[in-house]
């Protein structure tokens, strides 16, 4: 029988690692040695990794949110453009074609836009000194029903049955913007989260490999008494797993902190309209610590066995 007090393991039966009912004497807790891989370090990177993923997730969310309210918004209203006839006033013509609009089926109120409206809209663009004598158009809004809205060419065709010379924008350009926009920044927001993952990734085969050569006379004494490459690679599996998901805790965490902080502080529109943060998104927080945990599982596991088939060979 081989001894193993010099080494001061803790108390424990390594049947369960190949190795013939030996028991360790007491000591420090764990196989591997504490600390030997520089863990606090690690652990705080892994921290700060986590709480920047948890923050591009809920970005993501909240811009894809943004966007198909506006989608959904510039869906629901359609704005006509109305040009007077002959002996005929601009507000006469808005009036008319607002009354046409109103009656046809899927649209749920038309309205003239006055001067005065129309001035309050241009007025922080433009100031107060050149409105009075700008020429502004005159324009219907059209609040389409959400079930079944009409369609641009619906509302032209009515227009044009009442003698109207108008264009219809149902706003379907710059629907098709935003929903662009929206896939474009929740792919951004999905490479922000990989680039996260692969950085923790790489953290843990560095840390797992330092903790190999640091652990290297405890693993020829496992491998000795019988213990296979996979018990010894679960050995630093456990340890950085465990590792990162308290780490991946704590950034979930503080990213929870910091959300329900700019949650509460917006108020019922959450941060802005660009960035409505809601309290559902702190859901998409609760599987950090479990993906971490399983990162540093895969990473620690294809580092140990990497380092051990190395020395396998060279032996």
């Amino acid at each position: 029988m081989i001894r193993l007090s010099v080494l001061r393991l803790p108390s424990l039966r390594l049947s369960s690692l190949g190795l013939s009912g030996l028991r360790l004497p007491s000591g420090r807790p764990g196989l591997l040695p504490p600390a030997a891989a520089g863990e606090p370090w690690l652990m705080t990177v892994i921290a700060v990794l986590c709480f920047l993923a948890c923050l591009a997730a809920v970005a993501a969310s909240a811009a894809d949110r943004a966007a198909h309210g506006w989608a959904r918004q510039l869906g629901s209203e359609a704005t006509v453009q109305v040009r007077p006839r002959v002996g005929e006033t601009g507000d006469t013509a808005a009036a008319r074609a607002a009354e046409t609009l109103a009656g046809v089926d899927g649209v749920e109120e038309a309205a003239a836009l006055s001067r005065k409206d129309a001035e309050d809209l241009l007025r922080p663009w433009l100031g107060d000194a050149v409105l009075p004598d700008l020429p502004l158009p005159h324009l219907v809004t059209v609040r389409l029903k959400a079930d079944a809205p009409a369609s641009a060419v619906t509302l032209s065709r009515a227009l044009a049955a009442a003698g109207l010379d108008a264009t219809v924008d149902d706003h379907s350009l710059w629907r098709g913007e935003v929903e662009r926009s929206a896939a474009l920044i929740t792919t951004l927001a999905g490479a922000a989260f990989l680039a996260t993952a692969f950085a923790a990734a790489a953290a843990i085969a560095y840390a797992t490999r330092a903790g190999l050569a640091a652990g290297r006379g405890v693993i020829e004494t496992l491998s000795l008494n019988g213990a296979t490459d996979g018990r010894i690679a679960w050995l630093f599996q456990r340890r950085f797993a465990l590792l990162a998901a308290g780490a991946g805790a704590i950034g979930a965490l503080l990213a929870a902190l910091l959300l329900g902080f700019l949650r509460f502080l917006g108020g019922s529109g959450g941060l802005s309209q660009a960035l409505p943060i809601a309290w559902g998104d702190l859901l998409l927080l609760s599987p950090c610590p479990l993906l971490a945990a399983t990162v540093a599982l895969l990473a620690a596991r294809f580092a140990a066995m990497q380092v051990l088939g190395s020395a396998r060979g060279k032996g």
